[in-house]
């Protein structure tokens, strides 16, 4: 059995923590058992671990996602990289796609899509691994699981079996989206179940299916036409199109911490970061990754969340409606995980004759390296504030340590390495500040090594 994760969106329904390269899944706002802090991806790929899952286990992305996976659960993780992002469908047909033609993965195997970031308990993955036997024993053409709900929920989406049926699993009779409250009271008596978004199918099932709509079954042709596929959910485009479904019921805990009213019910301290909360504010929490604090005085029932890209006061059952309020806000993410450590924007400007100006401050932890890169557009100043490490700039290396300063010239290829933990200030200026103006010519410190020792 193989799983495949989604891992999508912007949640910006967590804003101003999460935005375009930081969504919800990778916010370290949870306690592990040793009450270190964790993100919700960090937590499934520990869970999956203790399953035995993780060495099976496969997560679809977008490519500005890639160094905060790698950052949170390590470099060996596999990544399905979507060149763009086009829904679920396109997402999942890459995926198939790459099973088949690229690791080998049978015809016959069954497959697993569920979200990368559950709040569940470890026995929810054990239920997962019981869909392979649920697709054999049945011969369906997709299995489904579902959560027996708690109570009428508004928010998700239903799976109505068909009656009369009392065994393992069940034959779907038709599924319900976010039904009025009195409507879920009526389905639940209908022993309907939450569509958590996790289902399994055999690879074949896929594979045929992409067939038939004339679309590429090898990955790499998949990844030339992937623009050209239509944006649409995998439930609209296969779940509801399928002749034979069923569904395997999950009565544990399941939670979606998609919201800062839900986030928080979870989280086990009120205040992350520098901050204090007077006494009578009562359900209240802060995070505050500003390196200012914040004081919350005589306020109930809030979140306050500060962060380099804004700064939110909410009242808590309706900080789901964020996402809307913020839609006019347009801007570069001003903090992000890199697979070698982060930075912050600390200011940016655009100057009267047009020039951009950029300042970051840098963290690169020991043992990491920036790639080798080259930029057309701009010029960048390196100060180094703490640690030590090693440069090289168009193929000469040299040690740096706090107190220096480089400047990098447009076009010169360039990287830095961290012996110790290092931290630097830099200053771009330039046309145009975008990332498609890194050109990366190598990744690891050895392969810059080999290139500079032979190119230069």
């Amino acid at each position: 059995m193989k799983l495949i994760l989604l891992s999508g969106g912007s949640g910006k329904r967590l804003w101003p923590l999460s935005n375009d390269s930081r969504s919800k899944q990778f916010l370290k706002v949870l306690k592990n058992d040793e009450q270190e802090l964790e993100s919700m991806v960090q937590r499934v790929w520990r869970q999956l671990g203790r399953e035995g899952l993780a060495h099976d286990s496969y997560i679809a992305s977008g490519k500005s996602q890639i160094d905060m996976i790698q950052s949170q659960v390590g470099s060996d993780a596999p990544i399905i990289i979507e060149p763009e992002r086009r829904d679920t469908f396109p997402a999942i047909a890459l995926a198939a796609t790459y099973l088949y033609s690229m690791v080998g993965v049978s015809l016959n195997e069954v497959v697993a899509v569920l979200p990368v970031d559950p709040f569940v308990e470890d026995r929810f993955f054990a239920k997962v691994k019981e869909l392979e036997q649920v697709i054999a024993d049945s011969g369906a053409d997709l299995a489904l699981m579902g959560v027996r709900p708690t109570y009428p929920s508004e928010k998700y989406g239903y799976i109505v079996p068909q009656e009369g049926q009392d065994g393992a699993y069940a034959a779907v009779s038709h599924f319900t989206e976010k039904p009025r409250e009195d409507k879920a009271k009526e389905l639940i008596d209908q022993q309907a179940l939450w569509n958590c978004g996790v289902f399994a199918f055999r690879l074949n099932y896929i594979i045929q299916l992409l067939i038939a709509q004339g679309l590429p079954i090898q990955y790499e042709e998949m990844l030339k036409q992937y623009g050209k596929l239509k944006k649409i959910s995998f439930d609209y485009e296969v779940v509801e199109k399928a002749g034979h479904l069923v569904v395997l019921p999950y009565d544990g805990y399941w939670k979606d911490l998609g919201t800062w009213n839900t986030l928080t019910e979870e989280i086990e301290t009120g205040i992350i970061g520098r901050g204090t909360i007077s006494e009578d504010s009562q359900n209240t929490h802060l995070i505050n990754e500003l390196d200012i604090p914040v004081a919350v005085l005589g306020l109930s029932n809030i979140i306050v969340s500060t962060s380099p890209d804004g700064i939110l006061v909410a009242e808590k059952n309706a900080s789901p409606r964020v996402k809307d309020l913020i839609q006019a806000f347009e801007q570069r993410p001003m903090y992000e995980e890199r697979r070698w450590g982060s930075y912050r924007v600390l200011d940016y400007k655009k100057q009267a004759d047009g020039s951009e100006v950029l300042t970051k401050r840098i963290f690169v932890a020991a043992g990491k390296n920036l790639s080798y890169q080259i930029h057309y557009k701009r010029s960048e100043v390196w100060t180094i504030i703490a640690g030590e490490g090693e440069v090289v700039v168009n193929g000469a290396f040299l040690p740096v340590q706090a107190g220096d300063v480089l400047k990098i010239p447009n076009e010169a290829k360039h990287s830095i390495r961290a012996i110790t933990d290092l931290e630097i200030i830099e200053v771009q200026r330039g046309s145009e500040l975008v990332e498609e103006d890194i050109i990366r010519l190598c990744m690891s410190w050895e392969e810059i090594c080999g290139y500079c020792a032979v190119v230069g």
